[in-house]
């Protein structure tokens, strides 16, 4: 599976309501078990984002559970396609 890293910030209802964020990135597991995709870790952050994920998917299941964990207002997602050492490995045999 292709991993991600998902770089989210709070918006203004988020912060409104960040006790509760425990509690919605519980949801946000549940919600992405429920798409096929696996949360590796949750992290809350101090700087410029508020909070990273690291994800295990596909394109099309990472992609929906970003939209619909957007949709819910609570936070804004910028989502980058990772690879481990063993996958760009391969990637540099192609190199040249």
């Amino acid at each position: 599976m292709a991993i991600y890293i998902s770089l989210i910030k709070f918006t203004g209802a988020g912060i409104k309501s960040i006790k509760d964020s425990p509690k919605r990135a519980q949801a946000f597991r549940e919600m992405a078990q429920k798409k096929g995709v696996k949360v590796r870790d949750i992290y809350w952050c101090l700087g410029r984002y508020d909070i990273v994920t690291i994800l295990e998917g596909d394109d099309e299941a990472v992609a929906a559970l970003g939209l619909t964990s957007g949709s819910l207002g609570n936070v804004r997602t910028e989502t980058l396609r990772a690879m481990d050492q063993e996958t760009f490995g391969r990637v540099l045999q192609n190199v040249g």
